[in-house]
């Protein structure tokens, strides 16, 4: 019995053997290229007293 057990564990792991994964790399053919067309719009807000806003419409020599 320890006979036919032994003869197919190893008839099992020849059959076993013969399925081993390969692995590949390799480098792509074509170049890789990044799109980068980003559009980038901001808006700034700025609040002031109204004294210092009339005093910048009177004065616009200031800046």
């Amino acid at each position: 019995m320890k006979f036919y057990s032994a003869a197919g564990l190893a008839a099992g792991l020849v059959l076993l053997s013969g399925c081993t994964p390969r692995i590949e790399v390799a480098a792509p053919k074509e170049p890789i290229t990044i799109n980068m067309n980003v559009k980038i719009e901001h808006e700034i807000h700025i609040k002031v007293d109204k004294d210092v806003e009339t005093l910048l419409k009177s004065r616009s020599d200031l800046f």
